[in-house]
Parts: C-alpha cells; structure tokens; sequence
C-alpha cells in the first residue's frame, strides 16, 4: 500500500492480526496521528459508543483504507501482501 494514499481521520482495518493488543484482521479503526512524516500512522479503535479500547502506532502495510464511495474510473487498484 502506498503511504500517501493514507490521510488523517481516515477510516483503516486492520490487515494483520495484533493478538499482543487484542486487534485482529478486520478491525476498524481511524487514523488520528501521523507518526514517523507518514512512515506510520497512529490508529484509534473504538466501540459502538464511541469509547476508545485501544490506540496504536501502525505501519501501512498492516491497514488498508476504507472507501465509502465508489472509486474514481482512474484508479488502479494495488496489491497488498502481508
């Protein structure tokens, strides 16, 4: 995943399982900080009610950005390993 394509108060899941911070694959949550110039980002997790359980520092290729409308016709999708 390209870094610049991850912004501030975007909405990311996690692509990896964290079992150290109870977060696995799939999880959503939403980038509050910028950490490193953008080399990783600082992920809040929280619950329906809006309680925060859980805050991170994440690399980009442990989440994926999640769009909620749909991709502009230019767009190339891109490959993600983990």
């Amino acid at each position: 995943m390209n870094k610049s394509t991850i912004k501030l108060l975007d909405v990311v899941a996690l692509i990896v399982d964290l079992p150290e911070y109870n977060l696995y694959r799939g999880q959503v949550g939403t980038v509050v900080e910028l950490l490193a110039g953008g080399a990783a980002f600082e992920v809040e997790f929280s619950d329906r009610n809006g309680r925060t359980y859980e805050s991170v520092g994440l690399r980009p290729e442990q989440i994926m950005v999640l769009h909620f409308e749909p991709a502009s016709p230019d767009s190339v999708p891109e490959m993600v390993s983990a």
